[in-house]
């Protein structure tokens, strides 16, 4: 079994800054992570490790435990409850992806221009409370069946930063239908890095039998992947490391490809690397035995997350 690798992978420049900034925190004990840093859960353990207290992704409606300092996760928050947080007397320090920080400055934006705002996101994930929580008026939709005729001559439509293209442009062009005549603008903050590992990906799904997606299960862009790639008909597994590969899965598979979400770490991609090559010599080899050097093979795998 062939390995091929897609050409835009893993951490983005986003992540990577607020990993470099956790390490360079002195009194780790004093500060308390808000949520999860990241959607991956071997980074949010390194945290405990390192001594950071953590608040659960569903306790933000609290004040985090009795440290010093408040660490605001790469997802953001809104101004609101940024104020919230220094009002309390807590030193913040701030992780936000700078392309999470442009999308929010784009929702204000819209806000002030008096626009009913409509986000393209997922409901209850924290970087879309973050992006809608300082709004007058706004409502996320996940997908173009829930767009409606809005309540505004102005209408504003902007992206959680890791929405696919096919929604965005699905939800945009039913916005469009259902409310004729009004003025609407829209912002495109789907982030760089997201639709890079998407268009990879895009050119990768051809070339493979199989698809292993490396990320968090939390992680929306990971999931984002592995979801294309089925829509495609090409069988995708997501797993968060090599632990979770089996090797039956992969039975008769000539390629699979190898792709990972931008919260996945560069030694995770590379365990899931060398174990597909592991699974692929183990297959192989009966396989060359039995029916001549040089002779292909391959095979739809089953089953999909």
């Amino acid at each position: 079994m062939r390995v091929i690798r897609a050409e835009a992978m893993g951490l983005c420049f986003g992540v990577r800054v607020a990993l470099h900034y956790i390490e360079g925190i002195s009194d780790p004990e004093n500060v308390t992570v808000y949520g999860d840093l990241v959607h991956n859960d071997r980074v949010n353990q390194r945290l405990v490790q390192l001594g950071f207290r953590r608040l659960a992704e569903n306790g933000r409606d609290y004040l985090p435990p009795s440290t010093p300092g408040v660490l605001i996760t790469a997802h953001g928050i809104s101004n609101r409850e940024r104020e919230r947080l220094a009002a309390a007397g807590y030193a913040l320090h701030d992780t936000t992806c700078p392309l999470v920080r442009r999308a929010h400055e784009a929702a204000l934006k819209l806000d002030a221009e008096g626009c009913f705002v409509v986000l393209i996101g997922r409901r209850g994930h924290v970087e879309a409370r973050g992006l809608t929580g300082d709004l007058r008026q706004v409502e996320i939709v996940e997908s173009a069946a829930e767009v409606r005729r809005y309540p505004a001559e102005k209408i504003g439509v902007l992206c959680q930063t890791t929405t696919p293209d096919s929604t965005v442009m699905a939800v945009l062009r039913q916005v469009y239908t259902l409310n004729p005549g009004k003025y609407i603008r829209f912002v495109d903050t789907v982030c760089r890095p997201t639709r890079e590992r998407q268009r990879a990906l895009d050119r990768l799904l051809p070339e493979v039998d199989v698809l292993v997606v490396v990320g968090g299960r939390k992680s929306r862009n990971s999931r984002e992947l592995a979801a294309r790639a089925a829509e495609r008909g090409v069988p995708a597994l997501q797993v968060e490391s090599a632990a979770d590969l089996d090797p039956a899965w992969f039975a008769g598979c000539g390629v699979a490809g190898l792709t990972g979400g931008t919260s996945t770490l560069d030694a995770t991609i590379e365990g899931v690397h060398r174990a597909l090559l592991a699974i692929g010599v183990a297959e192989t080899a009966p396989a060359l035995a039995l029916a001549g050097v040089g002779r292909g093979f391959s095979r739809t795998v089953p089953g999909a997350l």
